[in-house]
């Protein structure tokens, strides 16, 4: 989920990434450790809510605050039909479900929720969309809408062709009322991307989209896995997970308003990372912020696996496409293959979700480069953090962990909490 924390018009703090696709998060599971530098003054972690599958299951994205400390967001699992909620969580610990998705209208959301100047929120579901099928099965996914007196409305349902299919990623919204996202497959045919190369996307507000990009493969990549960064001019920003030019390792990414792209950067899987995850955060220099699950120090080899090799980095790309390593994860206990994007503070820390060996870890990046381990799940209190975090105006951080939490769920170790840590 890359996580910028933004002020909307409406004053909801929002995350500028969203998530992971449902494959990763099947895919991200457990993950080794073994020695990193703890912080000297230890946050206090507190559950703010425990899934329990009625009430949703599995949170996989990143969550938005409004100005009055209500936290939304969305479940990959449970509710009426199991195929997901979006849920208000407010400060008293009360949970609301806002919609349980039923197939229909689409299944198994990832991404964060985007809201606009009148309260309503946006998102997308990563399947679903047709109750009888179509190319995609359940249907290719959707992009959605829920108004600020609770109606939802399907805004559009992928057809899996070059539309694109099974949008993983948190939506952007331009002063016009248009959204901006990617798709994970569809578009033009890939080698060995079956489902297609993925697409970006424009849809307008009456539900018209508008395809500004189709990957290739090669040279430009594949499967943007992250969501976009949008500048002042109108260009966007994003990922690819795999492909490129140099080999199966994504690419850094722009696009201009029209339609032209140019690639930044081809990660090789050597010490500049591969695999990037999450949502680029941008600064007002214009350089990205972002990470990568793999690539690193190749000579961990509790993180090789085939062709990817390293445990992942934090980097910084200049407008130049000078990629600049802010941090090399070694699998000790700073974890392994961060994920889910990267929230930049005032003071240019920066804060991300990484893996472990029993269930992940929260860290913060200090701008003298030193990794802080701020908390270490565990099951009783959450585990599997897939999407980065959010902080208020007073420097807590809010996040998802997909699992844990709840033995009385049906999942063996939770259905996954909301969480809060105090500086």
């Amino acid at each position: 989920m890359i996580l910028k924390k933004t002020q909307a018009k409406n004053g909801f703090s929002t995350p500028t990434q969203a998530t992971v696709s449902a494959a990763l998060v099947l895919g991200i599971l457990l993950l080794p450790a073994l020695a990193a530098s703890k912080s000297p003054h230890q946050p206090v972690y507190t559950v703010l809510h425990r899934f329990s599958g009625g009430d949703g299951a599995n949170p996989a994205a990143s969550l938005i605050q409004d100005p009055s400390g209500n936290l939304y967001g969305t479940t990959q699992y449970g509710g009426s039909f199991n195929y997901g909620t979006v849920f208000k969580l407010e400060p008293s610990g009360k949970e609301t479900v806002l919609h349980s998705f039923d197939g229909a209208d689409g299944m198994w959301p990832t991404a964060a929720l985007i809201p606009d100047a009148a309260g309503a929120l946006y998102g997308t579901t990563f399947d679903g969309g047709t109750r009888e099928g179509g190319s995609c099965v359940h249907g290719c996914g959707t992009v959605f809408k829920i108004d600020s007196a609770g109606k939802f409305t399907v805004l559009y349902a992928f057809t899996g062709g070059a539309d694109g299919r099974n949008p993983a990623a948190n939506l952007i919204l331009d002063s016009a009322a248009n959204l901006y996202g990617t798709t994970y497959g569809g578009g033009n045919f890939c080698s060995l991307l079956v489902d297609g190369c993925g697409v970006v996307f424009k849809l307008n507000q009456h539900g018209k989209e508008t395809v500004l990009y189709s990957f290739t493969e090669t040279p430009d990549g594949g499967q943007p896995s992250g969501g976009l960064v949008r500048d002042e001019a109108g260009n966007l920003y994003g990922t690819t997970q795999f492909q490129g030019a140099t080999g199966y390792f994504g690419t850094v990414f722009e696009l201009d308003s029209a339609g032209v792209e140019t690639i930044l950067y081809n990660f090789t899987d050597g010490t500049d990372g591969a695999g990037p995850q999450g949502t680029l955060v941008r600064d007002a220099g214009g350089n990205l912020y972002g990470e990568t699950q793999s690539g690193g120090d190749l000579s961990v080899q509790n993180c090789v696996s085939g062709l990817w090799k390293g445990c992942g980095v934090l980097f910084k790309l200049a407008p130049s496409g000078e990629e600049t390593i802010l941090y090399t994860f070694t699998d000790g206990s700073d974890g392994r293959g961060p994920v889910g994007g990267l929230l930049r503070d005032r003071a240019r820390n920066l804060y991300g979700v990484a893996g472990s060996c029993c269930g992940g870890l929260l860290f913060k990046l200090s701008v003298n480069g030193k990794l802080h381990v701020l908390h270490t799940f565990e099951a009783p209190t959450g585990i599997l953090p897939f999407a980065g975090v959010i902080m208020d105006s007073a420097g807590n951080l809010y996040g998802t962990a997909w699992e844990g939490g709840n033995s009385g769920c049906v999942a063996i170790q939770g259905c996954g909490v909301v969480f809060k840590l105090t500086p």
